[in-house]
């Protein structure tokens, strides 16, 4: 009876085991599980893991694994829908550092083997491939005709050239690779070259980046020293080699951005005969050339005017009319600095008289005939304030305490203003208003109020807290000129956008300063460029901490602004003589 019994449990667990067995093997719910495994395995970029759930693990492993490195590995499969034995997923893909949409569907067979269930290994689960037609994925980006950047008279500034990065590792003949440079690239040494690859510390370092002209002669010679490696990219240049300008640094992110936003791109198959087809993608857009306000001729006569500078300098010229930026040059000096011209800032020295100036006669107190005081050296309010070698005028028009620049009674004057009267004056000509500006990262200054008639009488000369940049000094001379602010423009018709909006100045105001600059050039301080015909200008001597003082002057030349900023020039004159530099030349092309 007993033994009875345990064969009858006996055989109801086999029963039960063979049940399950078949269930594990043949239940309705097999394909459906094996086909989520899968795309589990797919998405979490597991090659091996999916392979192994397919009927041929082998294959499918490289054509996943060549999947990935086609295409990336942002994608999302997920099961659509299972009948029997039939499966569809659902795929989208984020191609690119743009991320490019590609969505399709695909079917696919479970089948039932010795292991369980399987995908029937078909590279169609993987893509729609043309007429079955099966190879290797590829993602292209394809990219538009290269634009150009243009100057304002459709001169070609800047274009897309070709470069060679020379790399080098700690296995080359260093002393060779100096030698082949020695003409293209005479900085580069085999002393500079061993500091570069020892910081390294193994890994390869690029030595120069050459254009096609200077790689061409000596590429065969550098290629064949072991350890140096030629790699050619394409980088936007400009045309002629000597132009140089901080202001490039945002165009080319301008036509970096229009580039990609033009870019194409396309999924390829490519079979084993080595023939592609096109799977999917978009064609890249045309992009059109960026037309700049800047003037190849104004900027490369601004660059030879601070080459002879041998300490930091810069200048700026705008066109007072448009607000279009001509010309932002700076020499080596200040090259190592940073883009100084359009971010710098520093003490403005007298030139921030005009300011003072307005801010008086816009007060009503004074006129340009008022007669004022100009000693040597005056004590106000607690500050003893000293002209120039203590010169002395003694009792003079206002016309004259500008146009010879005289301390005394600029810092007298302003001691006498109202606590925000510079601030406000300084932000009707621009100065202390930030812009947002395409393709121009830059800023204008900071004139904050000046709570006590002591600091008033620093920032009335332009000491004390004032401060501003080169091309804050260029806005002020062009709004002058302009008898009002234009906001900012480097790309055509892509002016800028100020923070505020000031309340503007008189126009007999703007005329009256006008005047007294063109006395500076006649009979004041700028009389060095008195056969500049009609230049108006103010000259600006600053003080500051750690050297010599900064030199600056601005002018107004006809419709072209300009300052002129010198690093330690002691005095005005190495900006003085600058500005002779850049004008002379360009007489003939200044728009009157």
């Amino acid at each position: 009876m007993r033994a009875t019994f345990l064969a009858v449990v006996a055989a109801l667990l086999l029963l039960v085991s063979l049940v399950t067995a078949c269930s594990q093997n043949n239940g309705p719910d097999e394909p459906a599980t094996v086909a989520q495994k899968f795309a589990d395995a797919l998405n979490n970029d597991d090659a091996i893991a999916a392979a192994a759930l397919t009927s041929d693990p082998s294959a499918a492993r490289a054509a996943l694994s060549q999947m990935y490195e086609g295409l990336g590995k942002e994608v999302q499969f997920s099961v659509a829908d299972t009948a029997d034995d039939s499966v569809t997923f659902d795929v989208v893909w984020k191609l690119g550092e743009n991320e490019r949409g590609w969505k399709y569907s695909t079917d696919a067979k479970a089948a039932d083997t010795d292991e369980g269930w399987r995908i029937e290994w078909n590279p169609l689960v993987l893509a729609p491939f043309e007429g079955g037609k099966t190879g290797d994925l590829r993602f292209v980006p394809t990219f538009p005709e290269p634009a150009k950047v243009l100057d304002r008279a459709n001169r070609e500034l800047l274009t897309q050239q070709a470069v060679t990065l020379v790399n080098v590792d700690s296995t080359a003949d260093l002393a060779a690779v100096a030698g082949l440079l020695a003409a293209p690239a005479p900085g580069v040494t085999a002393e500079s070259l061993r500091a570069d690859v020892d910081a390294a510390q193994g890994q390869p370092v690029t030595a120069v980046t050459l254009r096609e002209q200077d790689i061409n002669p000596i590429a065969d010679a550098l290629g064949a020293i072991p350890g140096v490696t030629l790699v050619r990219q394409a980088r936007l240049l400009t045309t002629d080699r000597a132009l140089s300008s901080p202001t490039f640094a945002g165009v080319t992110e301008q036509w970096q951005e229009a580039n990609a936003a033009a870019q194409g791109w396309e999924v390829m198959s490519q079979a084993p005969d080595g023939s592609t087809t096109r799977l999917v993608g978009e064609d890249a857009k045309p992009t059109p050339d960026i037309s700049t306000t800047l003037d190849m001729d104004f900027q490369l006569a601004a660059e030879a005017a601070l080459a002879p500078v041998q300490t930091p300098a810069a200048i700026v010229a705008i066109k007072p009319s448009t607000g279009g930026v001509l010309a932002v040059a700076q020499n080596a000096q200040a090259d190592g600095q940073g883009p100084i011209a359009l971010t710098g800032l520093y003490p403005p020295g007298s030139t921030f008289k005009t300011v003072t100036t307005a801010a008086a006669l816009q007060a009503g107190g004074v006129t340009p005939d008022t007669v004022l005081p100009c000693p040597a050296s005056a004590n106000i309010e607690g500050r003893t304030i000293p002209n120039d070698e203590n010169f002395d005028l003694g009792q003079v028009p206002l016309h004259v305490a500008f146009a010879r620049s005289c301390n005394t009674t600029m810092g007298k004057l302003a001691a006498e203003l109202p606590p925000d009267a510079l601030t406000n004056a300084a932000a009707q000509l621009g100065l202390g208003i930030d812009y947002v500006t395409p393709g121009l990262t830059m800023v204008t200054g900071n004139v904050p109020e000046a709570d006590s008639a002591a600091q008033r009488v620093e920032s009335g000369i332009g000491q004390g807290n004032v401060t501003a940049s080169p091309y804050g000094m260029a806005l002020v001379a062009a709004s002058i000129a302009n008898s009002g602010v234009r906001p900012p423009m480097l790309i055509e018709g892509q002016p800028g956008t100020g923070n505020r909006t000031a309340n503007p100045l008189s126009a007999t105001i703007f005329d009256q300063v006008r005047t007294m600059m063109r006395e500076t050039v006649t009979d004041g301080t700028a009389t060095v460029l008195r056969d500049i015909p009609d230049l108006r200008g103010k000259t600006g001597t600053a003080e500051h901490e750690g050297g010599p003082a900064h030199g600056w002057f601005i002018g107004i030349d006809g419709d072209v602004a300009f300052a002129v900023f010198v690093a330690d020039g002691d005095t005005s004159a190495p900006a003085l003589e600058a500005a002779g530099r850049f004008l002379r030349p360009v007489q003939a092309l200044v728009p009157r």
